[in-house]
């Protein structure tokens, strides 16, 4: 047995765990939409982007794990976490970065 908390080559646990609490956000993020939960609304867009954060997270753990004990899942798995950061590449720009360009000017000296 490992000595590390989540032994991702060997151990599913961390990826399953991602998925439940990207799971959870996405649920909190439907809630937000109700009335009861107003005073919520304007985090509402940054709870679904961390939902599908966590997904994407969640799929590139067990990805490691089928790519060193499942080779042909993990063939199956690579076009859906491209896909994915795409799309999450996209859901940030549009939702947090307001389809404003970044500027880099404060990193650069």
């Amino acid at each position: 047995m490992s000595d590390r908390l989540f032994d991702i080559k060997n151990d599913r646990r961390l990826s399953v765990y991602l998925y439940r609490a990207g799971f959870g956000f996405w649920l909190l993020y439907i809630l937000m939409g109700a009335r009861f939960l107003q005073e919520l609304q304007t985090y509402r867009s940054d709870c679904g982007v961390f939902s599908f954060f966590l997904m994407v997270m969640a799929l590139s753990t067990s990805m490691y794990y089928d790519y060193h004990h499942h080779p042909s899942d993990f063939e199956q798995k690579k076009k859906w976490l491209v896909a994915g950061y795409l799309v999450l590449g996209g859901l940030v720009y549009f939702f947090i970065l307001g389809n404003k360009i970044p500027s880099l000017a404060h990193v650069l000296p």
